[in-house]
């Protein structure tokens, strides 16, 4: 479904990614770990199309995208949760989910989807009326994550989404990606908490310093003693 190859983005005159290559398959789950400024998050940005890469190649379900607009990317099925949620505040919860759904032509099945979304994240079906910036950063979190949902991704980039959440939400979030990714969504998740990106991934890619220094699944990544010792404080 996806392919990076050599990728390398600079910002300015600092190169963040060297040479990154990554796969991932059709309804599969990978993980990008790293320590912070490792560029996890750039990898992100410049697939969605945020960012622009200096060289290297991006493919989407076949296609070259590397050229591509983002709104070209979101049309194809590629969506990005991004870092700090960057929900609009002062729009209710539900003004929200359908700001997800504006690139869509079948506004007929808008309503099913924004069901679909509160049958996983029922506090937003409580609180659909409410102003989105009112509410817990957890529940804000999960406001942007319905958001991407409405725009019936085939794949989603998550982007540190437990960052500054408390351990019952984190959890929460856990079982969410779990269930969208068996509802046939595939995800890239970028998480600096290690254990919960290993324990949802199928497989996964360690970043340091811009390069992918380490790859394999999830099981062996765990088992790997330097994962252990710098990301799952074993």
């Amino acid at each position: 479904m996806l392919e990076v190859k050599a990728l390398n983005v600079s910002y300015g005159k600092q190169r963040v990614l060297k040479e990154v290559a990554l796969t991932l398959g059709a309804g599969e789950v990978v993980a990008l770990i790293g320590p912070n400024a490792a560029g996890k998050s750039s990898t992100l940005r410049t697939i969605a199309g945020l960012k622009r890469q200096d060289s290297g190649a991006i493919r989407f379900r076949g296609a070259d995208i590397g050229a591509s607009p983002v709104h070209e990317r979101v049309g194809a099925g590629l969506v990005l949760v991004p870092e700090g949620r960057q929900i609009f505040p002062r729009l209710s919860v539900r003004e929200n989910l359908l700001m997800g759904a504006y690139h869509r032509p079948d506004r007929n099945g808008t309503e099913a989807d924004i069901e679909q979304v509160f049958a996983l994240f029922p506090r937003l079906r409580e609180r659909s009326q409410q102003r989105a910036g009112s509410m817990s950063g957890g529940e804000q979190q999960m406001v942007s994550i319905g958001r991407a949902l409405m725009g019936n991704p085939k794949l989603m980039l998550l982007d540190e989404p437990s960052h500054g959440l408390a351990p019952i939400v984190v959890e929460e979030l856990h079982a969410a990606i779990a269930a969208i990714n068996r509802q046939g969504v595939s995800v890239l998740l970028v998480e600096q908490n290690a254990v919960l990106a290993l324990s949802v991934a199928h497989r996964g890619y360690v970043l340091e310093a811009g390069h992918v220094v380490l790859s394999g699944s999830a099981q062996d990544l765990q088992a790997d003693p330097g994962v252990r010792r710098a990301y799952l404080g074993v």
